[in-house]
């Protein structure tokens, strides 16, 4: 019997330490649980933001890649104003060779002209408005007989042109005894810095 209440005893002892081992291992898996909860919570949260980032950083290339495209297919050619080789010219004198250019543009596409009328520095100009100082003006209503394609060529050169030109208005009339003339009323503006 006392080798009973021995084998008892032990079993207590073996018993207390089992359950005081099941309580502390409870109380461990009570704190890492909520860590290891979090750990994965943050984990998904990285995964997450990184799929974000890498389709934003897609979205931004491909917005990039149409922005350059779009802005090669639509890039506007800034052109520069006249600048006479002399100083202290009137209006007439400073714009004298960008109109002999234009003049060169109407012979070289077979274009006659009927009539040309000048007003320099015009009151209703911007450029002569806002900027008196800075640039000299001259407004040319020209009244042309062409052919559609010789017309064609005059405007394709005349947007090739180097400096900048303000085409105000083009009527176009076909001439009445030959479809194939046109009768051209065209206004465009010349302007040549000051300086």
């Amino acid at each position: 019997m006392q080798e009973f209440e021995l084998y008892l005893r032990k079993l207590k002892v073996v018993i207390l330490i089992l359950l005081a081992a099941l309580v502390g291992l409870g109380y461990i898996v009570s704190k890492i649980v909520p860590v290891v909860q979090d750990i994965v919570r943050i984990k998904k949260e990285y995964e997450t933001a990184v799929t974000t980032l890498a389709d934003k950083e897609r979205t931004l290339a491909n917005l990039k890649e149409k922005t350059e495209k779009a802005n090669k297919e639509n890039k506007v050619q800034i052109k520069e104003f006249f600048k006479p080789v002399e100083q202290g010219l009137d209006a007439e004198s400073a714009i004298a060779k960008e109109f002999s250019e234009i003049l060169v543009a109407i012979r070289d596409n077979a274009i006659k002209t009927r009539s040309i009328k000048y007003t320099y520095n015009p009151a209703d100009d911007n450029f002569v408005k806002n900027l008196p100082d800075k640039y000299n003006v001259a407004k040319m209503d020209i009244e042309m007989i062409a052919t559609y394609k010789d017309f064609e060529r005059f405007l394709k050169e005349l947007y090739k042109h180097e400096h900048f030109i303000d085409i105000s208005s083009i009527e176009i009339a076909a001439y009445p005894k030959d479809k194939k003339i046109l009768i051209i009323n065209f206004q465009m503006k010349l302007y040549a810095e000051k300086y």
